[in-house]
């Protein structure tokens, strides 16, 4: 049974959130929609809501909420729980009860801390806790196993938790808009990643054991202070999209072997410091968008970069064959006295020579 409360435009009191919980849980509501619907005085919710045992989905967001009461755990059949848009600034430890929640939408409220107790919701899928004031993860995020998109953006940390290799399951990791500096080496561990974020950070390098993820499609790490790209990044040859423009005067150049980046479709290394593209550029046959302004291209010649990615792909295969085909230049003849020099006798050879015959 699906069980909505109220029409678009109706706003409720304490008083009817509190009646339509009771006859929802008689009911036996399994779906429940307050979005945007609560009266702006309404701060909480009854702990009544503990009664909705076979709830499957609760939407209460886009409201004022500040808190939930602890009976929110009770809710053991709910699969969805989304609160995006609220004033919420801490979580009951009774949140990790909720075993069977695979989505909970946690964005744009006043959260500095998740509790612990979130490692034990073991069915977890999706966890959107973007837009909030979280200085650090707890480590027990390594524990949600099944956890396949997760998105951090736009919060305070310094750091993600070295357990986050344990999400083996994780497709899409969002957590630009940070304070990051670097990221775990942990970060090689996840096997299923095919989506990473990690634009507008303070990361100066990437780690190398990326080269261990065979699945990643997607890397934007623009805005950061990236001095390099590690030459083993170029291992991961399932990638499509590659961002890493903005990193102004710390990115002087890319890995030689970019070439090997064979499903490259995009490429953004806009606003850095790269004078010469690596021979192995004109490998790139997919390449369809360079964004390369902003940079003092020499190689190729800026105004051909600027023509499109194949127009680069070309000219530096072109480039890197004419340095292979180019013949050596001939030994000059050695004119008479050059001749003269070379073939005059070592005076201190001859004498210790001599030397050791006397002897």
């Amino acid at each position: 049974m699906i069980w909505f409360a109220g029409d678009d435009k109706e706003k409720m009191s304490l008083i009817k959130l509190a009646s339509m919980i009771e006859v929802a849980a008689k009911k036996g509501a399994r779906e429940l929609n307050f979005k945007g619907k609560l009266m702006a005085q309404i701060e909480w919710i009854p702990d009544s809501i503990g009664k909705l045992t076979g709830l499957v989905t609760l939407d209460i967001s886009e409201n004022r909420l500040v808190a939930l009461p602890p009976t929110i755990g009770k809710l053991s059949s709910l699969t969805k729980l989304d609160l995006h848009a609220n004033r919420i600034a801490q979580l009951p430890d009774s949140v990790g009860d909720l075993r069977s929640l695979i989505c909970l939408d946690l964005r744009g409220n006043q959260l500095t801390s998740l509790p612990s107790s979130i490692g034990r919701l073991a069915n977890l899928e999706e966890l959107d806790v973007g837009a909030n004031h979280i200085v650090s993860l707890p480590d027990s995020v390594g524990s949600l196993t099944r956890l396949k998109k997760l998105l951090v953006e736009t919060n305070d940390l310094d750091e993600l938790p070295y357990t986050i290799g344990h999400c083996v399951s994780l497709v899409e990791l969002q957590a630009g808009y940070n304070h990051l500096k670097a990221l775990p080496e942990a970060v090689g561990k996840l096997e299923s990643l095919e989506i990473l974020s990690v634009r507008y950070n303070n990361i100066r390098s990437l780690p190398t054991t990326m080269a261990s993820l065979t699945k990643l499609k997607e890397v934007d790490a623009s805005f950061n202070e990236l001095e390099s790209i590690p030459e083993n990044f170029c291992f991961v040859t399932s990638l499509v999209k590659l961002n890493v423009g903005n990193n102004f005067a710390d990115m002087q150049s890319l890995p030689r072997s970019i070439g090997n980046l064979e499903m490259l479709e995009e490429l953004d290394i806009s606003n850095n410091q790269i004078r010469v593209l690596p021979d192995s550029f004109g490998m790139l046959q997919h390449l369809r968008v360079l964004r390369a302004e902003e940079n003092p291209l020499q190689v190729p010649p800026r105004e051909r970069a600027l023509k499109g990615a194949q127009a680069a792909v070309q000219y530096m295969a072109e480039y890197a064959a004419k340095k292979t085909t180019k013949p050596q230049p001939a030994k000059a003849k050695k004119n008479w006295a050059q001749f003269c020099f070379f073939s005059r006798p070592n005076k201190r050879k001859h004498d210790r020579i001599d030397t050791d015959m006397i002897d």
